[in-house]
């Protein structure tokens, strides 16, 4: 057990994947930082439109409100690929999905070049939807399956 974990995500139409990923992070973690994309950094990312923060950041809270986590919990804003990463010193271990597990490898590099220790990586596996590819928010988006991973 970490005392302290970093993950990070869009958390936009949440759904069980994003369930699996943060339930690892408060199962591995006392407390875990969470780092939300900005409106700004997803649109540069995704290929679709999203919630507002406000509101990926609402339906997160509510989240860890439902879970009892809330309080072993913090949410930032997160503006680029390492949010607090590369400055904050609190951070023990990395906790990704395999969708996102070179990010982590990417972190360390960048850890490494600034002098600071690379971080363990808890990879959580992605979970998939009936079809057995993964439940992503863009195949919601798209109405190919629900956020439980049921076909459309």
């Amino acid at each position: 057990m970490f005392k302290t974990v970093a993950v990070g995500g869009t958390f936009d139409l949440f759904h069980n994947g994003h369930l699996a990923l943060l339930l690892k992070a408060f199962e591995v973690g006392n407390y875990v930082l969470i780092g939300l994309c900005s409106d700004d950094f997803v649109k540069s990312r995704k290929p679709h439109s999203i919630a507002s923060y406000a509101q990926r950041l609402e339906d997160l809270k509510e989240f860890l409100k439902k879970n009892g986590l809330l309080e072993r919990a913090e949410i930032t804003p997160l503006t680029d690929a390492y949010g607090v990463t590369l400055s904050d010193t609190r951070i023990d271990a990395i906790v990704v999905s395999e969708e996102t597990e070179p990010r982590a490898y990417e972190i360390n590099k960048k850890r490494k070049s600034l002098g600071l220790s690379s971080l363990p990586i808890v990879t959580v596996k992605m979970v998939l939807s009936e079809d057995h590819y993964p439940i992503s928010s863009t195949r919601i988006w798209f109405e190919e399956i629900d956020r439980e991973g049921h076909l459309l």
